[in-house]
């Protein structure tokens, strides 16, 4: 009779351990969770994910506190995430410098060290030019350079940035050296476009928001688009693929990520809850109106993006010869 009665106080015991951890998973979120960005407060990843955090609040009913953490160039947030613990109470914006970062030697930190949530954003790259300038295309642009190497000078940021390395790869695909032209780093496409505009320079590479407002004063003039598609505010503006045949869709992107190892069913929370928000009206509003591009991804494409841009990065880069 007694060893009966501890079977069932061991088998009682066990069941309500099963009880209290499956209640403890399914409790997810049960305290406040830290969304880690890697750029200063006030810039536009800081404010895709303040927007985000008070969206996925109201979701998880829990605090989502956003913490900046600069450095590095990047490397100080983008590792903060990655050594995370992976139980869902930290996650991170990530962007498109976890795929520059390690090719220049700034890291051996890769986008292999995270848990992909969501893709929520592309600003496509673009190539404008002085609105008088010669050139009416992209294809007589490129001819130009490629018979008078070194003679053209373009910028849009650092030597080595997203917008150097998203031109340098279309050029590699179009049979011209991208160390052919003289690149003039930057501090941002304000600057750069500045210089377009007053004939300092001869083309800048950026996104079409950047240019925007220099655009539509006259002042310069976008020769082609590097997206899938036109963008809705300037519809005559060419695709990569209608202008010369190349699926080159680069630009600068942002995306949630959590540490590697983090278990499926948060993952899987996390990405639904993302989605509910990126769906509504309310975070529509926020991208139309800070000029940025809605760009969806799962996690499961989101993980595939990231290893083929870092493959495109990797290549362009060594093109440049700042690869290490």
């Amino acid at each position: 009779m007694f060893r009966r009665l501890t079977h069932l106080a061991l088998f009682a015991l066990a069941a309500i351990g099963l009880l209290i951890t499956t209640n403890a998973h399914a409790a997810f979120p049960d305290r406040p969770i830290t969304l880690i960005v890697p750029w200063a407060a006030g810039g536009g990843t800081d404010a895709v994910a303040r927007q985000m955090a008070l969206m996925l609040e109201k979701e998880f009913k829990q605090p989502v506190n956003v913490v900046n953490r600069t450095g590095g160039s990047g490397v100080v947030g983008h590792q903060a995430i990655a050594t995370a613990t992976p139980d869902g109470y930290t996650f991170g914006l990530i962007t498109l410098e976890i795929t520059l970062m390690h090719w220049v030697g700034l890291t051996d930190l890769t986008y292999e060290k995270f848990t992909p949530l969501a893709l929520v954003n592309q600003d496509f790259a673009a190539i404008h030019v002085k609105s008088d300038s010669p050139y009416k295309n992209v294809k007589e642009l490129f001819a130009q350079i490629k018979a008078n190497p070194n003679k053209m000078t373009a910028s849009g940021t650092g030597q080595g940035g997203s917008w150097h390395v998203a031109l340098a790869g279309l050029m590699q695909a179009e049979g011209v050296s991208p160390g052919s032209i003289r690149w003039v780093p930057s501090t941002g496409a304000a600057t750069a476009l500045t210089d377009l505009a007053a004939g300092g320079i001869d083309f800048v590479a950026c996104s079409m928001p950047e240019a925007e407002a220099l655009i539509k004063a006259g002042r310069v003039r976008s020769l082609v688009f590097f997206s899938p598609k036109r963008a809705a505010n300037f519809p005559d503006v060419p695709t990569t693929d209608e202008a010369l045949g190349q699926k080159w869709h680069k630009g600068v992107w942002r995306g949630f990520a959590a540490p590697k190892g983090l278990p499926k069913e948060i993952a899987a929370q996390y990405e639904a809850a993302i989605k509910k928000a990126w769906d509504s009206d309310e975070f529509k509003e926020f991208m139309t109106r800070r000029g940025f591009d809605m760009v969806w991804m799962d996690s499961a494409g989101y993980g595939e993006f990231m290893k083929a841009d870092d493959a495109d990065n990797g290549a362009a880069l060594k093109s440049l010869g700042l690869a290490k």
